[in-house]
């Protein structure tokens, strides 16, 4: 079952209604070539803060499980503004939407 704190994210989904235990990351499950999501990944992962704290109104990500040093798992993010088709760097700043406010 979850982690004893909930997860802030609209990509999480859980459904327990009835007896089920359903979770997914919907970002990553999008993902085939990704490794398995499990739902520790919850804890370390940066797409929360990146979707409080980015300058970019229209960001569209991709997300990906990958293996560092052989043992540990963690999330990886690609990030692109939609409204100016520019893959970003920094996923919290879009220096063509910071130029356009």
């Amino acid at each position: 079952m979850t982690a004893n704190h909930p997860v802030n994210c609209r990509y999480y989904y859980a459904d327990f209604h009835r007896g089920r235990e359903l979770e997914e990351c919907r970002l990553i499950k999008r993902n085939p070539e990704s490794r398995p999501w499990r739902r520790a990944l919850c804890d370390s992962c940066p797409v929360p803060g990146i979707l409080n704290h980015t300058n970019c109104a229209e960001i569209a990500l991709e997300a990906t499980v990958t293996r560092k040093w052989g043992l540990l798992e963690r999330v990886e993010v690609f990030a692109v503004c939609a409204k100016h088709l520019t893959e970003l760097d920094d996923p919290n700043y879009c220096p063509k939407c910071a130029a356009s406010e």
